[in-house]
């Protein structure tokens, strides 16, 4: 009997120090009870300043690309996005995203114009609609005001930066911290994704973090040579302005090199449960551009423009080394990155969430996707663009058959419009006005 009593409380101290071992195969590697909730994803938002398709790993457009091992590895376990349309510059691109409105409805319409604080900021949204649940964060590129107070008075509990459009220098700049600014001397990518990783790594609820690299905005310049594989380029500004590529290649080197490290850094219990999404704000600057015409590059309301590079990995991302071709604008940012924190909003002001496609190739986004400038207007179906000038002239491409947008079939040279793309101008020129007179 007494044997039988010694067995049996054995097998309890088996069966009780058994479930509270750390040893589980679950992918957080701790055990937990089955009903316990999801924990809610990190959101880490990397926007890129300047770079266009033709500079991206992932799309085939671009003869040169940079060695981008760390993006590369996020297209390798996620979703590469070919259709989404930023606005032609940095500014009106920013305030979309964390707005989720198109610029003539905030005022944002070109660089330099100051975003209202009277405007509900994305992290302002998702505080008001999920309790406070998610803590935030911008660090890097503001250029929404010149205020060193804008971005807190967004609504941002945590914002380290530069507030300008571009830095004089990339290793002598003027950094704001939450309304103090002083000068700074580090690398400006390192010093960004040193903030990144010293704010991350003080978190203990979820986090939503917008890190807005400089890179690789104008000043062309010379990386630390460890972050980038572009050689021993000679820093003197002749060289520089004689072949730019390389030095505009090793500054997408360094922001990836540093992407890499910041993504190291975390936990992986962290890193796990953290979605990143990396966009494109506007096309590659006309001095670097390939393929495109010079003169339908950054600052156009052409492919080169505003056909941004986004690519969206990690935490419920089901999706691996997928091509997605649905019709996405920046502004979408905000509904999708709002659902992603738990807030449920499908849509809101002009933008519409895509986050079914991350894990459902076959879920439905836009009809039509929109840009402009303060005095032209685009839009897009799935196969056809048109633009409205100033002037009153007129272009219609058919991007299903020619991505780089020739000819215009609405030019004088061309023939008349056959029934079909008559009809599609038209829908076009409806789809316009709607969205302007709405």
């Amino acid at each position: 009997m007494k044997s039988i009593f010694y067995t049996i409380s054995v097998l309890f101290y088996i069966l009780l120090f058994s479930n509270c071992s750390s040893d589980d195969t679950s992918p957080t590697g701790i055990n937990q009870p089955q009903n316990t909730p999801v924990e809610q994803p990190n959101i880490l938002l990397i926007i890129a300043d300047d770079m266009g398709l033709d500079a991206t790993p992932g799309y085939p457009i671009g003869t040169t690309k940079p060695n981008m091992k760390t993006l590369q590895n996020l297209i390798t376990n996620g979703i590469t996005f070919t259709n989404v349309w930023s606005n032609p510059t940095c500014t009106p691109t920013r305030s979309g995203i964390l707005t989720g409105k198109y610029g003539f409805k905030t005022g944002v319409i070109k660089v330099g114009d100051q975003l209202p604080v009277s405007e509900v900021s994305i992290q302002k949204y998702i505080d008001q609609n999920t309790n406070a649940t998610y803590s935030s964060a911008v660090v890097g590129k503001w250029h929404l005001s010149n205020d060193p107070s804008h971005p807190n008075q967004m609504g941002i509990d945590y914002y380290s930066g530069g507030l300008s459009g571009s830095l004089s220098s990339y290793i002598d700049w003027c950094l704001t911290t939450n309304g103090t600014t002083d000068n700074n001397t580090a690398y400006t990518t390192s010093k960004y994704t040193d903030l990144a990783i010293n704010w991350i790594s003080n978190q203990t609820q979820p986090w939503f973090l917008w890190l807005a690299h400089n890179a690789p905005h104008t000043p062309f310049h010379v990386p630390p040579n460890n972050l980038h594989s572009q050689g021993n380029l000679t820093d003197d500004q002749a060289s520089i302005d004689a072949n730019p590529l390389p030095y505009y290649m090793a500054s997408l080197e360094a922001m990836d090199t540093e992407i890499g490290r910041l993504l190291a850094s975390m936990p992986s219990q962290t890193r796990n449960n953290t979605i990143i999404i990396f966009v494109g704000d506007n096309g590659t600057p006309s001095q670097v551009v390939q393929e495109y015409n010079s003169q339908r590059a950054k600052g156009s309301l052409f492919q080169g423009g505003i056909n941004v590079p986004m690519i969206i990995s990690g935490a419920n991302v089901t999706r691996k080394n997928e091509t997605e071709n649905a019709l996405i604008n920046t502004t979408d940012l905000f509904a999708t990155i709002a659902t992603i924190a738990g807030a449920n909003t499908p849509q809101i002001n002009n933008s519409f969430s895509f986050q079914n496609l991350l894990s459902n190739s076959e879920s439905t986004t836009r009809n039509y996707i929109y840009s402009e400038t303060t005095t032209d207007k685009t839009i897009r179906n799935t196969s056809h663009k048109y633009i409205q000038f100033a002037d009153g002239s007129e272009a219609l491409y058919d991007l299903s058959t020619n991505p780089l947008e020739k000819p215009n079939l609405l030019s004088p040279n061309q023939l008349p419009l056959n029934e079909t793309n008559s009809k599609i101008k038209d829908e076009l020129i409806t789809a316009l006005n709607n969205i302007i007179n709405n």
